[in-house]
């Protein structure tokens, strides 16, 4: 595992294909962007995003923006399964096909987010994770990764007999999460990246998909 510092630590070449990649998709995206803003406010009404105050490079926050998928007043766990009725209808289709996280891609030209990361964690569940995960924290975050391709809302469904998500989450699919990370950031060269992305990319448009889903022996030896 990386130290805190190399793990902090952007080289100049990812920086800049931070920059040029995440520009490029951000002017092509443009239209969907405005459609989804109006399926939104024409189904669900405003606001059309959703921010929230999430953990980016050496622990320091920021508020991340995304595509609001969610209804407005409804409580419910910081943990968000595929079957939460919080979830809106078009929220559904954008969580399950990634394109709630496109205004994100304003974080990665800013800095604050990289191409190819571990997910931008919240402020409040990342109080909670075990202090063998808390070193991921360190990293700048990333619009896409192995553990976020991997460990989506399918896997976040805990086992039957579990009624506490967030712990599950925690305890369970955190580790795991954590792990399919290191293997990035041990080695985070320029071609493994663009993997990453190009299969995102994949996953969008529906050709790709390598969500893993937690079994229970998974969760019992995990736990």
């Amino acid at each position: 595992m990386p130290s805190n510092r190399q793990l902090a630590t952007i080289g100049p070449a990812r920086r800049l294909l931070d920059i040029l990649a995440g520009g490029v998709l951000l002017i092509l995206a443009a239209p969907l962007l405005v459609l989804v803003a109006v399926l939104i406010v024409v189904s669900d009404g405003r606001p059309v995003l959703f921010r929230q105050s999430r953990v980016g490079q050496n622990g320091r926050t920021f508020t991340l923006y995304k595509f609001r998928s969610m209804r407005l007043s409804a409580p419910g766990p910081e943990v968000t399964a595929t079957s939460d009725a919080r979830i809106t209808r078009i929220g559904g289709f954008l969580r399950r096909t990634a394109i709630d996280e496109l205004p994100q891609l304003w974080h990665v030209l800013r800095g604050q987010m990289t191409l190819v990361g571990p997910r931008p964690e919240s402020s409040a569940l990342a109080a909670g994770y075990p202090s063998s995960c808390r070193a991921v924290l360190q990293a700048r975050p990333g619009l896409t990764g192995p553990a976020q391709l991997r460990y989506r809302e399918r896997s976040a469904v805990p086992p039957n007999g579990q009624t506490d998500v967030e712990r599950w989450y925690l305890e369970v699919l955190v580790p795991l999460r954590v792990a399919a990370d290191r293997e990035y950031l041990d080695r985070p060269t320029i071609l493994r990246t663009l993997y990453y992305v190009l299969v995102t990319a994949l996953f969008v448009v529906g050709l790709a998909d390598l969500q893993q889903p937690v079994s229970a022996q998974t969760a019992s030896s995990a736990s």
